[in-house]
């Protein structure tokens, strides 16, 4: 009777991993590193998305006069404070008195310009510019972003990326090693299987790292909308939406292997160079897509290998220069690969997890 009771109220496999889950969960949430951590990324976003509203926002204008026969000519230049004067003597009276700083007259008769800038000391470098003939440019492979935009994206994909990952992989490797050095982990497995309980550290943490990105995401894209950079929402929209996806994916597959890692080793000691082979797999797809970015064979390779597809596909999509069914191949070949990573991560914890004393090798948790 009293085994047909102890079987009947003993938890399911699902309820099991659940119960994993929430445990992770909150004790990540009581956690102060954590929540400052959170904190700061989400401050560091929402600076970044009102920096570049000030930025856009802010032009700097140059007041200029203009003898009204050549006011159309300047009238579609960006950055000019035009005011229309009869002639060049009100224009220079104007740059006398300090009302303009330059003023554009008509060049005298036999010169080799049409026009003429007249300053107090020193021309405008941003007019000098505007009236200069520049040379015609034919581009055989023109850019669709700026070189700006360009490099800043490729920060935030990588940084976001990078900052997750190594907020979140570690924790997991770090939950396992403490419950083998405190026994706890015996206590847990008397009551959970062994699958259960990796399984609830990879949802729990996981669920809080899909959390915190889709938070990213969002106050991205509202930021933006209120900052009114709109044609940036318009370009950053969809590819954001696709980090999100790749990234929910590809943190369950470096989820799955930093908890194999932690069981691989006893003491919080060794579990640094336990884990440098799986933190190289974040901070090389970081390092590659800030100083690659401009490279379009670079980010082709990163968009297709499992561990940088998160981030290079993202950056294709953006730089407009990935046909639209690549990001459905590419996440494909990062399931499949999750997939693997999940198999090899549980085989790995179950073989090693009661394994204490000296660090277990990769050959000796995987054969068992």
């Amino acid at each position: 009777m009293k085994t047909t009771t102890a079987r009947r109220h003993s938890p399911s496999f699902t309820q099991s991993v659940v119960l994993v889950a929430e445990r992770e969960i909150t004790a990540r949430l009581r956690s102060k590193t954590f929540l400052v951590t959170t904190g700061i990324l989400l401050v560091l976003v929402l600076g970044g998305v009102i920096a570049g509203g000030i930025i856009s926002n802010t032009s700097s204008t140059v007041p200029v006069a203009v003898v009204s026969s050549m006011s159309s000519e300047l009238s579609n230049v960006n950055g000019l404070d035009l005011t229309v004067v009869d002639d060049r003597a009100e224009a220079e009276a104007l740059v006398s008195e300090g009302t303009v700083d330059a003023a554009v007259v008509p060049s005298a008769e036999g010169s080799a310009n049409r026009v003429t800038i007249i300053a107090e000391s020193e021309a405008p470098s941003s007019l000098v510019r505007a009236l200069s003939v520049a040379p015609e440019v034919e581009l055989l492979n023109p850019s669709q972003t700026d070189e700006t935009l360009r490099y800043l994206a490729a920060i935030g994909f990588g940084l976001i990326f990078f900052f997750s990952g190594m907020t979140f992989g570690p924790m997991i490797s770090q939950s396992v090693v403490e419950e083998k050095q405190t026994r706890i982990v015996e206590i847990l497995m008397s009551a959970v299987p062994v699958s259960a309980l990796m399984a609830g550290k990879v949802i729990g943490n996981s669920l809080l790292a899909f959390a915190q990105i889709i938070a990213i995401a969002v106050l991205a894209i509202v930021g933006l909308s209120v900052t009114g950079q709109a044609e940036l929402l318009s370009l950053l929209g969809a590819p954001l939406l696709w980090f999100v996806g790749f990234f929910i994916i590809g943190f369950v597959l470096l989820a799955a292997l930093f908890a194999a890692v932690g069981a691989m080793v006893s003491r919080q000691e060794d579990l640094g160079s336990a884990m440098a082979p799986v933190t190289m797999l974040i901070m090389l797809p970081y390092f590659a897509i800030v100083f690659l970015n401009d490279n379009p064979v670079a980010l082709t390779v990163m968009s297709y290998i499992p561990f940088s597809a998160p981030v290079g596909m993202p950056m294709r999509l953006f730089l407009g220069t990935a046909a639209w069914w690549e990001p459905l191949v590419a996440l494909a070949l990062l399931v499949v690969t999750a997939g693997l990573a999940i198999l090899l991560g549980a085989r790995i914890y179950n073989n090693s997890l009661l394994k204490i004393g000296s660090r277990v090798s990769w050959a000796q948790a995987i054969k068992g």
